[in-house]
C-alpha cells in the first residue's frame, strides 16, 4: 500500500502563511502607533518656525530651543542692554541672546513635573494597597452581601469622574484640600480603588486556599500567610493593577485643572499653556510631552517581566 503525502498540519503550530500575515499586521500596527510618538519627539528638537512650517519638515536642523524654552523663562530686552551684558553662559542663554532676549529664570515645569510624580505614585500606592486588602477579604471571607458590595464598588466606575467635579470642588474648598498634593492623592486613590479591587480579586481567586492553610498549619498567622504566601503569588496582578492606576493618575487632566492652580498643579495642565512669542511654543510643548512620557515608560519596562507572566504564576489551578 503506497503512502501518500500528508497535508495535515498541527492545529497548535501556525502555518508559515499565518505567521507571515500576523507579522505584517503587527508591523503595520506598530508603525501606525509609533508615528505620532516619533513626530512629537522630533518636534521637540525643531525650531518654532520649523514646527509650524507647511509642508511639514521631516528633515531639519536639530535645535534644543524647545527644551530651553521649556525649562526657562525669557524676557525681551533692547539691543543696547544685551550688548552691555557679559558673554552668554550656556546654550540656552546663547539662544535667547540671538532672539534679543535674556533668560529671566527657571520655568515652573520642574515643580509641576515633581507634583505629577508625587501625586501619581502616591495615589497608586494607596489604591493598590487598599485594593489588595479589600480583594483578599472578598476572596477569602464570607462577607455579607458580597455580590451587592462588589457591584456597588464597580458602579463607581460607570460614570465619568468629572461628573462629580462640582461637589468635589465644593467639598475640597470647605476642607482646605484645594490645590494640595494630599487632596489630589486622596481623590485619585478614591477613583482608582474600585478598579484595583475588581482586578485584584480575580488574581487572588486563582491562588488556592490550600497554600495559606498549609502555612497556618506550620504556625503562620493569617497576616503572615497573606504577606508571605498570597502577595508573592499575586505579584502579576498587583503589577498590572499598579500600571493601570498609575496611567490614570499620571494623565488625569480635568480634576487637575479644576482643583489645582499653583502649588499642587501637575504637568498635564501646565504643558498646554506654554506660550511663546506669537502663540503656542510647539517645540517646548513637544519637549514637555516627551519628558512626560519617560516615567511611565521606565515604570512599565522595569515591570514588564511580571506583566508577561500568567495570572496563575506559582499556583496550581484547582
Amino acid at each position: 500500500m503506497s503512502q501518500g503525502i500528508s497535508t495535515a498540519h498541527s492545529v497548535v503550530e501556525p502555518t508559515s502563511g499565518t505567521r507571515w500575515f500576523a507579522g505584517v499586521v503587527v508591523a503595520l500596527y506598530a508603525l501606525v502607533t509609533i508615528i505620532p510618538l516619533a513626530w512629537i519627539i522630533m518636534t521637540g528638537f525643531k525650531t518654532p518656525a520649523d514646527a509650524i512650517s507647511y509642508p511639514p519638515k521631516v528633515v531639519f536642523s536639530p535645535s534644543v530651543e524647545g527644551y530651553c524654552n521649556l525649562f526657562t523663562t525669557r524676557s525681551r530686552q533692547t539691543p543696547e542692554y544685551i550688548a552691555s551684558l557679559p558673554p552668554a553662559n550656556g546654550t540656552c542663554e546663547q539662544i535667547a541672546r540671538e532672539q534679543k532676549m535674556v533668560v529671566a529664570g527657571p520655568s515652573n515645569f520642574v515643580p509641576r513635573f515633581t507634583n505629577s510624580l508625587i501625586i501619581a505614585f502616591g495615589s497608586t500606592l494607596l489604591s493598590v494597597g487598599f485594593g489588595v486588602m479589600a480583594a483578599y477579604a472578598f476572596s477569602r471571607f464570607k462577607v455579607p452581601l458580597k455580590d451587592d458590595l462588589l457591584f456597588f464598588i464597580l458602579s463607581t466606575r460607570m460614570m465619568p469622574p468629572i461628573a462629580v467635579a462640582i461637589p468635589i470642588y465644593l467639598m475640597y474648598r470647605e476642607l482646605g484640600l484645594s490645590d494640595t498634593r494630599l487632596g489630589m492623592i486622596l481623590l485619585y486613590s478614591a477613583v482608582n480603588v474600585s478598579l484595583a479591587v475588581w482586578l485584584l480579586k480575580g488574581f487572588i481567586d486563582e491562588i488556592p486556599r490550600e497554600y495559606e492553610e498549609a502555612a497556618m498549619v506550620d504556625g503562620y498567622t493569617r497576616l503572615q500567610a497573606f504577606r508571605k504566601v498570597v502577595l508573592p503569588q499575586a505579584t502579576t496582578g498587583i503589577v498590572a493593577t499598579a500600571i493601570f492606576c498609575l496611567i490614570f493618575a499620571w494623565n488625569e487632566y480635568a480634576f487637575a485643572v479644576l482643583l489645582t492652580s499653583g502649588e499642587a498643579q501637575t504637568a498635564p495642565p501646565f504643558i498646554p499653556i506654554i506660550i511663546g512669542e506669537g502663540g503656542m511654543d510647539w517645540p517646548a510643548v513637544a519637549a514637555g510631552t516627551t519628558l512626560f512620557l519617560v516615567p511611565i515608560l521606565i515604570f512599565t519596562v522595569l515591570l514588564r517581566k511580571h506583566l508577561l507572566r500568567g495570572i496563575t504564576f506559582g499556583a496550581v489551578r484547582k
